[in-house]
């Protein structure tokens, strides 16, 4: 398992190709330290977690692996089904202003044809991600204030994982984040 830097795992997503509403998430506290930790699976690309913590308001920092090559018959029912409360989407930035006005145009479109027809959230997500041309988007589990139970299931299957991400992660902040202000 290769530990890399959990920005250049979301480029390994944003670059899969794969089909971008096919991806599902769980997500929630650190467990035993400061931070979140997060699995995002697609069922022909794989599991990835990823720890992360905010050095700042302005700077996020965290690390992350491949944990399996593919949702499995085991896995499947840990990540959450379309009929999850929660919804998460990855975004690449806009790169010109052409880019941007366009983009803007689409999701306007998208926002006026939801509003004059009847409509459900989840197809107004949907509609929302492809005007965004997001590469990675679908159902979440997610807790701001803990650690769903489906988080810890993870956690427990990809123990190795979960115990070198831990370890590595620890060194990050114990590096970048002092016991005080200067």
């Amino acid at each position: 398992m290769r530990v890399r830097d959990w920005q250049d795992i979301l480029e390994d997503v944003v670059e899969s190709n794969a089909e971008p509403s096919g991806w599902r998430a769980v997500a929630g506290d650190r467990s035993g330290g400061v931070g979140e930790d997060m699995f995002l699976g697609h069922p022909s690309v794989g599991v990835f977690q990823l720890k992360t913590f905010a050095k700042n308001p302005f700077e996020v920092q965290g690390v992350g692996s491949q944990v399996a090559r593919r949702i499995d018959d085991e896995l499947d029912p840990i990540f959450p089904g379309e009929d999850s409360g929660g919804r998460f989407g990855v975004n690449q930035g806009i790169e010109d202003e052409d880019q941007a006005e366009a983009r803007a145009k689409e999701l306007e479109t998208v926002i006026e044809t939801h509003a004059e027809a009847p409509t459900t959230g989840d197809a107004l997500f949907e509609d929302v991600m492809d005007a965004l041309d997001s590469p990675a988007f679908g159902p979440m589990e997610y807790d701001m204030y803990d650690r769903p139970e489906e988080l810890e299931d993870l956690s427990d299957t990809f123990e190795e994982a979960e115990e070198l991400l831990s370890s590595e992660l620890d060194d990050l902040i114990e590096e970048d984040v002092g016991r005080g202000f200067h």
